[in-house]
């Protein structure tokens, strides 16, 4: 496939090495999502092992909530993804918009993800970098994860790179120490979290409070929340990562249980 092989239409976003742009495949029709990355600021930022393995690894992921790559191409300035088009788009402005989201809704979106993650995890996929910014919104509500940048294919070895977003950085990260897939559950604990309450959980003034609160794992829970979402994010947020709470428990927590649905409410 080529440019020529495609309508490009209105710009749906922008990164860091590029634009997202609406596209429609002129053959088929199908409408698109394409991704365009400027080779010189790939390069520039040395990232260009990083893209490949992005590709690798998404190119090979089947789930509904999880953002299709169905292809890519490039010339001599580009590179470009073909992915799912995502059409409620991001899920970052959508909860600035609602500054929070229920129980209900809250609920819903961990256990697409922790049905996510799980997939992920079953084919030794870790994520590393999952926050609201990183996901997006179907065409019937469901989050999609969208952006596998700092994921890693690690069947047998621990992984040491310090990677991912501080707010969501586990303690043993935080602290230098090898990681694995239990990043990803601490992961969703913070992410449920900020869904509630409109922040992260370990926010703080300086990167150096918001690392000791990591550490410590200090939190506080504001009244409104559930015992249930509490006694949740209790089993999550755990400095051990072994003793998280795994996934498939988690889609079985009495939290998820009462509140998820098939699809959030769109509001």
């Amino acid at each position: 496939m080529t440019l020529a092989d495609i309508y490009i239409g209105k710009p749906l976003g922008r990164g860091k090495f590029g634009s997202v742009y609406l596209a429609r495949e002129k053959e088929s029709k199908y409408i698109v999502a394409l991704k365009v990355l400027y080779k010189s600021q790939l390069e520039q930022s040395n990232v260009e092992h990083q893209l490949r393995r992005e590709i690798e690894i998404q190119s090979h992921l089947r789930h509904k909530n999880i953002l299709r790559l169905y292809g890519y191409f490039y010339d001599a300035n580009r590179v470009y993804l073909i992915l799912e088009y995502a059409a409620r788009g991001e899920l970052y402005k959508e909860l600035q918009r609602c500054k929070t989201f229920d129980e209900r809704r809250s609920a819903t979106y961990i256990a697409q993800l922790a049905r996510a993650l799980l997939y992920c995890h079953r084919k030794h996929v870790i994520h590393r970098d999952i926050k609201p910014e990183n996901l997006l919104v179907g065409a019937s509500g469901e989050l999609k994860i969208a952006d596998f940048g700092w994921s890693v294919h690690a069947p047998n070895s621990r992984r040491q790179t310090l990677c991912g977003t501080l707010d969501y950085l586990p303690p043993e990260m935080v602290s230098g120490k090898d990681h694995d897939q239990y990043v990803d559950i601490w992961a969703l604990g913070v992410l449920c979290y900020e869904f509630l309450c409109g922040n992260p959980p370990f926010e703080a003034a300086s990167h150096k409070d918001t690392y000791q609160r990591i550490l410590r794992v200090e939190y506080t829970c504001p009244s409104h929340l559930s015992a249930d979402v509490k006694d949740l994010l209790a089993k999550v947020l755990v400095k051990e990562p072994t003793k998280r709470l795994p996934l498939e428990r988690m889609l079985q927590h009495p939290w998820i249980l009462k509140n998820s649905s098939d699809v959030a409410d769109a509001r």
